[in-house]
């Protein structure tokens, strides 16, 4: 048998080193006639883990970031096993851990510290792959290094800021300017664009100018993070009270040196809007909800001091959009928030754009034209968001702490029983998680 000969293609495109490995003969003919390069718009979550997936597919893509000097932001997120699925299939599980605390379950309370509901997570629930709560932040920081460490460092641009796009039949050609002195930069020809760009993204805008507004829910948060003893399991996720009265989320992100971890918090409530922007970085007051969540004093958990412990807080309105009904416009299309911003809760927001770069990716990898592609992606993923930005709207997975506070009365109870059945918990909860696309029996 003739030996396997090994080539290696160099070429340059926009400045970006692409290599590829390649059979001779008919893989240089297959490469040749279906050359692709992706430009990325936003190098958030969503947009890296495309960047990681197309690059395991040997398609050559470009990111494309608007802020000149990448920054930990935000605070915690939970990485639910349908998405970590597809992170450990790009080997970046071990980072991962190391950086996290794996989540063991979820416990839910009334605001009185009454105990209603405990389901495991993750590996615990009998699921393949693990929940992690980690800083987004640190879960940004181990994308990026993973992207220059594979790609290169030339395939993540800094400073350039998406302001237009042209397409004709073959090609797309992406503008762009510094976000500090408004600098004109030079433009990028690729054969795809995806908007990967956040809840107020640039290349959806150019698609829907108009009617496209961000929608608040009802409800402001705060959020932080404090570092303190662990409470509970010391890997538990705990939801108490209700958005009527205030509602508090928290788990551990990350352990410290010295027994103790760095817990994730986030405070809720109805309110009139108090922002007009969907901005998660505005600086929070602690006197502005404390009161929410005062009388939140119990025994494994004093919520009151751990919201004045901080480090930081951060406010901001629980904002979505109206479904779109098309993402894809010929050669460009849209990912992430970018695609079907949806309310922060069930943990699911980053997670759906990890799912959306590797159904993408795959897509472009067994379709020779992007245009067939995208349709053929967006034919996949569309429905299934939908579905979730309305379940997050109407039917979350802390719809067992609106059921308990409405057959209470938002009163101490002296029975779970009289109040609702271990059945009913367990189907709230798994209508979500159907919804969702993570049923043990999915993943």
């Amino acid at each position: 048998m003739e030996p396997r000969l090994w080539y290696r293609l160099l070429f340059t495109t926009n400045n970006a080193l692409v290599k590829t490995d390649f059979y001779p003969y008919w893989s240089l003919k297959v490469y040749l006639e279906c050359r692709k390069l992706i430009l990325i718009i936003g190098g958030g979550i969503g947009g890296l883990t495309l960047a990681l997936n197309l690059h395991k597919a040997g398609i050559p893509c470009q990111i494309f970031e608007a802020v000149e000097t990448i920054k930990p932001l935000g605070v915690g997120i939970n990485i639910l096993p349908h998405a970590m699925k597809e992170l450990s299939a790009l080997e970046l599980e071990s980072d991962i851990a190391a950086n996290a605390v794996e989540t063991h379950e979820v416990c839910f309370y009334n605001r009185f510290g009454q105990h209603i509901y405990t389901e495991r997570r993750g590996r615990f629930a009998g699921y393949k792959w693990p929940q992690y709560s980690i800083h987004r932040g640190t879960l940004h920081e181990i994308l990026v290094n993973a992207v220059r460490e594979r790609l290169g460092p030339k395939a993540f641009l800094t400073g350039h800021r998406f302001c237009q796009l042209e397409q004709d039949a073959e090609k797309v050609t992406a503008y762009f300017y510094t976000g500090t002195s408004k600098q004109i930069l030079k433009p990028y020809r690729g054969t795809a664009l995806v908007g990967c760009d956040g809840i107020k993204s640039a290349v959806r805008g150019l698609f829907y100018e108009k009617d496209d507004p961000l929608i608040y829910s009802g409800i402001t948060m705060w959020r932080g993070v404090t570092r303190q003893q662990p409470f509970l399991s010391g890997a538990s996720m705990i939801y108490a009270g209700w958005l009527k009265t205030g509602k508090v989320i928290a788990y551990p992100i990350a352990k410290l040196d010295n027994g103790m971890q760095i817990v994730n918090w986030l405070c809720e409530f109805y309110c009139s809007p108090r922002s007009p922007s969907g901005d998660w970085g505005q600086a929070g007051n602690v006197d502005d909800f404390l009161w929410s969540c005062e009388e939140m004093n119990f025994p494994w958990l004093n919520i009151p001091q751990m919201v004045k412990d901080a480090e930081y807080i951060l406010e901001y309105p629980m904002v979505d959009k109206e479904p779109l009904t098309k993402w894809s416009f010929g050669r460009a299309t849209l990912l992430g928030d970018a695609a079907h911003p949806m309310y922060p809760r069930g943990s699911n927001g980053a997670g759906q754009a990890i799912i959306d770069a590797r159904i993408l990716a795959d897509s472009l990898s067994v379709e020779s034209d992007e245009v067939v592609a995208f349709v053929k992606y967006e034919k996949e993923r569309l429905p299934k968001t939908t579905a979730i930005v309305h379940a997050n709207r109407t039917n979350p997975p802390d719809a067992i702490l609106r059921e308990v506070y409405e057959r209470s009365g938002d009163k101490p109870f002296k029975s779970m029983k009289n109040i609702i059945t271990k059945d009913e918990l367990y189907e709230l909860s798994d209508q979500y998680k159907k919804i969702a696309g993570f049923q043990v029996s999915m993943t």
